[in-house]
């Protein structure tokens, strides 16, 4: 595996920042952001193509590294992040599975980790079986529609976690894509709440909590 490097996103504007970041517990929810719920828009052909071909595309979620350096520094970044997850998942080898798939399709989608790591605690609170008042499903809260656009139409399949992480960090990186890589407007589109405040800001302050060195 030769996961991509994350892509650069364009900076958030002093306006956009402003009103005030959401503060958010560690792995909680902010009192101002709630999951929300991608809305089902039309695709063109070419684009339901790519997404489809990009979730659909098979690998195993194991971390694979070129260089010494390499692995060395995705094993600090296992260091640092694994005790923030040890309440919500005990088990060292579920923990450790997590945190390889998040790692793996956060790359493979050209995403930074920290930011999906963000994007999760805020949506799921890192529940596997969370479902949102708007039907949002899984760790990354992935509206059912989609799996009629880039799947076989089983939402139960939105539960099985690197599915629901791929589809998640697949479906992220189309949002961004479609803003330019403003992560504001992108996250935004990913929350159901594009233009609003809360939700951007809540994921980028809980970005910061995951924000090791790998």
């Amino acid at each position: 595996m030769n996961p991509v490097a994350p892509r650069p996103t364009a900076g958030l504007s002093r306006r956009r920042l402003l009103g005030g970041v959401a503060s958010a517990g560690l792995l909680g929810h902010s009192a101002l952001a709630h999951a929300g719920g991608q809305v089902e828009e039309p695709l063109a052909d070419s684009v339901r193509s790519a997404l489809s071909a990009a979730v659909a595309q098979s690998a195993p979620p194991v971390p694979e590294f070129h260089s010494t350096e390499a692995r060395m520094a995705y094993l600090r970044w296992l260091g640092a992040a694994s005790p923030l997850l040890l309440r919500r998942k005990p088990e060292w080898s579920e923990r450790r599975e997590f945190l390889d798939t998040v790692w793996y399709e956060s790359r493979r989608a050209g995403l930074d980790t920290a930011l999906v790591l963000g994007l999760i605690e805020v949506e799921s609170n890192f529940r596997r079986f969370a479902i949102s008042v708007a039907g949002a499903r899984g760790y990354t809260q992935v509206m059912p529609f989609w799996t009629r656009v880039l799947a076989d139409g089983d939402p139960s399949r939105l539960f099985h976690m690197q599915t629901n992480l791929r589809f998640g960090c697949v479906i992220l990186r189309h949002y961004l894509d479609r803003e330019r890589g403003d992560l504001f407007l992108g996250l935004g589109r990913y929350n159901g709440s594009r233009g609003q405040t809360p939700y951007p800001n809540a994921v980028l302050a809980a970005r910061k909590r995951w924000n090791f060195s790998a």
